[in-house]
């Protein structure tokens, strides 16, 4: 077990990627604080981590909330103590032509993935910086490094969270704090279900990515592991690409 007795928050953890992310630190010794918006799914993920004989516990969270947050961080300190990881996988995608984007979505988009991010990993990183030591994961994306049609809103808030990564490396690696991102690619979740299950749209993206499928958040998750683990300790600053190949293309 990799991160045995360690602890590790992981926002957006009820669905996707963030619920792949804490199933699998919990497997790997972690003791999981999982946090989103939908307090039913979280509950699920909590109980399906305790019945494989993890630990866990849920804080329903809005990450936009600089006072949620901070309720966030100590109910997950008061449970499982000082936090050794903490995952910023909260975020929303919902494409739209840029003359066509309402304030309120390029508000809604900002606040959850940039935002969100900002203030959760500020709120942990104060905390670590007490202990001298932790890791600090976002949540990107490769639209955060080349764009995509219909998505501008969504590319310019995870370039912020690519630049958001690097900023924070700089400043936080004297206190021992490593921050690092993953960029995944198109990956199989509650939203790209739409896409992935129409044939017609789905075949001529597949030809996008070199390696000719979708990913799966247990991909991602097994990155996330890599960068939580000792297996990474003398990285910072670096955004990693999960993506089959398609930032190739992108590029």
């Amino acid at each position: 077990m990799r991160l045995l007795n360690q602890h590790a928050l992981v926002t957006g953890a009820s669905s996707g990627i963030g619920q792949a992310i804490a199933y699998r630190f919990a497997r790997e010794g972690a003791r999981v604080t999982v946090a989103g918006n939908e307090a039913k799914a979280l509950a699920e993920t909590v109980q399906t981590i305790i019945t494989s004989g993890g630990e866990a516990i849920a804080v329903e969270t809005d990450v936009r909330s600089k006072a949620d947050i901070e309720r966030m961080v100590a109910k997950a300190i008061a449970a499982f103590g000082p936090i050794d990881t903490l995952i910023n996988s909260a975020g929303v995608c919902k494409p739209a032509p840029f003359l066509e984007i309402e304030e309120a979505d390029w508000d809604l988009h900002l606040d959850i993935n940039l935002k969100g991010t900002f203030l959760s990993a500020q709120a942990v990183a104060k905390e670590m910086s007490k202990r001298g030591s932790g890791s600090i994961i976002h949540i990107s994306s490769v639209n955060g490094l080349a764009a995509e049609a219909d998505q501008v809103h969504y590319n310019a808030s995870k370039a912020g969270i690519n630049s958001l990564t690097m900023s924070m490396a700089l400043e936080l690696a004297p206190l021992g704090i490593r921050v690092n991102g993953i960029c995944p690619g198109f990956i199989h979740t509650r939203l790209t279900k739409p896409l992935i299950d129409n044939p017609q749209a789905i075949e001529p993206y597949l030809k996008t990515i070199p390696m000719g499928r979708v990913g799966l958040p247990e991909e991602i998750a097994a990155a996330a592991l890599f960068l939580a683990s000792d297996d990474s300790t003398y990285m910072t600053g670096h955004s990693m690409v999960v993506d089959g190949g398609q930032f190739i293309k992108l590029s």
